[in-house]
């Protein structure tokens, strides 16, 4: 196995980036051939980018949850917030390389951002909103996908 094969098997989201390049640098001294090399590499990154928003989904899923889970004093639905959690942290194994979670980890912000308003409307019928949300995510990237992590209750829920 060669040093492109290992990449691919081991990180295929920095397999596409370096593969993306690579064939620019190869279509730029290859004028006159028939092939069209940038949208090849075009397409050859959106594979990488595919794996960045199935990463982003997953993470959007379990802040989502987890916020539900620490601030809603309803007891019937925690037990399917707990389950979509942890079906998330599973999912997102199979697409959380380490040059992917390089991109992730200082996005998580702008992700939290976004899923709070998601949360704050989930819990209308609680009578909360998104001031009841902490305006920054109270959690690390390992805190999300740590199987063993949950938020405490602010009513003593589990």
């Amino acid at each position: 196995m060669d040093r492109q094969d290992a990449d691919y098997e081991q990180d295929f989201y920095a397999w596409t980036q370096a593969q993306a390049a690579a064939i620019r640098r190869a279509g730029a001294s290859r004028v006159n051939a028939d092939i069209d090399w940038e949208n090849v590499a075009e397409e050859i990154e959106s594979l990488g980018r595919s794996d960045v928003r199935s990463v982003r989904s997953h993470l959007e899923t379990i802040i989502e949850h987890l916020l539900k889970l620490m601030v809603s004093p309803a007891t019937d639905p925690r037990r399917g917030w707990r389950r979509s959690v942890g079906n998330a942290r599973i999912d997102i194994e199979t697409y959380l390389t380490r040059s992917l979670r390089n991109d992730i980890e200082p996005v998580v912000g702008d992700i939290y951002r976004t899923t709070r308003r998601r949360a704050a409307r989930g819990l209308i019928d609680d009578e909360l909103s998104i001031g009841d949300l902490p305006e920054q995510c109270p959690w690390t990237l390992d805190q999300l996908l740590d199987e063993e992590f949950w938020p405490e209750n602010r009513h003593g829920l589990v």
